[in-house]
């Protein structure tokens, strides 16, 4: 069993749950998004909240960092764009009709998804979308994009623009051409609703995770279903592509490490007492966040527990590592950040399947991840 996690700072600034943190792209500051209607610019150098982004008429639900602005999405069914120097509301896009919960910025365009079935692109600097995807029968919960220059040398002008993969409670995952704002491909076979997906973009794969406990590879540009992975015993809420390694946290109180372009299933992470609700990895080391309202980290190669940070009193819902410091936020509301020295540092190594073993890549949901009432600190 791994021994404690130091914790550096504890920053309860937030009047409710905190939903989602974000990097910046250099590492200087953190955003962070919650349930009472704000978000707040931290520095990494020494925890301080920089700026409080006020304006949202509901909770906030994801937000993402640039260099220059931080970009919120709300349950007011908005999305904004701030200056991460003054905190001034540079924009507002409308046009969702329920909850937007998440948001990508890439390309100099801006990607949503939202309850009321549809993911929109919008231009950055504009309040107006410029393309509507319309097609899912149900909520649209998690995207990826793909640029044209990942998708290059393909030959085909409807990908042009590049291509944006959603994922849907109603079982589906769609492959969208950004340029004509049409369906690519519709991605079929899983029996319940897509949490979480990551692209492969060199690759042109995208891995989908589903509460039918089942994580799918897909070729975006046929449609092809390519492989399953079937360990998993509960929804599948995350997942992270390395490499070649893809790594995914259940409800099943388990993560694991699969070969992503052979699924096969290497290595699980065990030791939590609640679903895991959000992973990364780092340097030779996986961090996993709980509903137990814990975070661990794993040595990444052998699987073993190197420590466990307790501290939160809720489901922490992200984490991000920054040099020597984890951090994390939870539905207790409070952002804190945690010693990370003496962990064990490698670079990630595919590793063989056993033996015995037969051989048959920031965006996670909340589901099914939040015990019923508040564990108290360790």
């Amino acid at each position: 069993m791994g021994g404690g996690g130091s914790s550096l700072r504890v920053c309860a600034d937030h009047r409710g749950g905190i939903n989602w943190l974000s990097l910046s792209p250099d590492g200087q500051r953190l955003l962070t998004g919650s349930e009472d209607g704000t978000a707040r610019l931290w520095s990494t150098a020494d925890g301080r909240c920089c700026a409080l982004l006020q304006g949202h008429e509901s909770y906030v639900t994801f937000c993402q960092l640039e260099e220059e602005a931080a970009f919120t999405c709300s349950a007011d069914c908005t999305i904004r764009r701030w200056d991460v120097l003054t905190g001034q509301c540079l924009q507002v896009y409308r046009g969702h009709t329920s909850i937007v919960n998440r948001i990508l910025v890439a390309n100099n365009q801006l990607f949503s998804s939202s309850y009321d079935r549809t993911a929109r692109v919008w231009t950055v600097d504009e309040g107006q979308a410029s393309r509507e995807l319309r097609g899912h029968r149900n909520c649209v919960l998690t995207l990826a994009y793909s640029s044209p220059w990942d998708l290059a040398p393909c030959l085909e002008e409807a990908v042009a623009g590049g291509l944006l993969v959603t994922g849907s409670t109603d079982g589906t995952a769609k492959v969208w051409q950004v340029a004509s704002g049409c369906c690519h491909q519709t991605l079929r076979g899983h029996t319940g609703a897509v949490l979480c997906l990551v692209l492969d973009a060199p690759g042109r794969t995208a891995f989908t995770g589903s509460t039918d406990a089942t994580i799918r590879a897909w070729d975006i540009l046929s449609g092809e279903q390519l492989r399953v992975f079937r360990e998993h015993q509960g929804s599948v809420i995350c997942l992270e592509l390395v490499d070649r390694l893809l790594y995914s946290g259940s409800a099943d109180r388990t993560a694991k490490c699969w070969l992503a372009h052979e699924g096969e299933h290497v290595c699980t992470f065990p030791a939590h007492r609640h679903s895991v609700s959000t992973l990364k990895y780092h340097a030779g080391t996986l961090f996993t966040g709980s509903g137990d309202a814990c975070a661990r980290a794993f040595d990444a190669q052998s699987g073993a527990l190197q420590r466990v940070f307790r501290g939160h009193s809720f489901v922490i819902n992200c984490l991000q590592v920054h040099g020597q410091v984890l951090y994390t936020v939870s539905h207790d509301g409070t952002l804190r950040l945690w010693d990370m020295r003496g962990l064990r540092a490698l670079p990630p190594t595919p590793r063989r399947p056993a033996a015995k073993r037969s051989l048959s890549r920031l965006f996670s949901n909340k589901v099914a991840c939040a015990p019923d009432t508040p564990l108290q600190a360790a």
